[in-house]
């Protein structure tokens, strides 16, 4: 059964979808690698401010310094993708 349902199926439509999942492919992996980076800075952050609460400031403006940072790497992926 499963050899006749293979069979039947159009190879242009097989490329066609492989392709469309390796262009959304690219996407998923940097928004999943933006998400951990984004999860590490913000524990990183809350460590060091643990540890020394008066630079409690510097220590955030350079944590959403590069959060934004980590977070353009999906926008690459994006724009890239079109």
């Amino acid at each position: 059964m499963f050899t006749s349902m293979l069979a039947a199926v159009d190879p242009g439509a097989v490329a066609e979808v492989a392709s469309g999942l390796k262009g959304s492919l690219h996407i998923g992996l940097a928004a999943l690698g933006s998400a951990i980076g984004v999860g590490i800075i913000g524990m990183k952050a809350a460590e060091a401010t643990g540890r020394n609460p008066g630079a409690a400031g510097a220590i955030r403006n350079q944590a959403i310094i590069f959060a934004a940072l980590a977070e353009g790497v999906v926008f690459f992926a994006i724009f890239l993708a079109k």
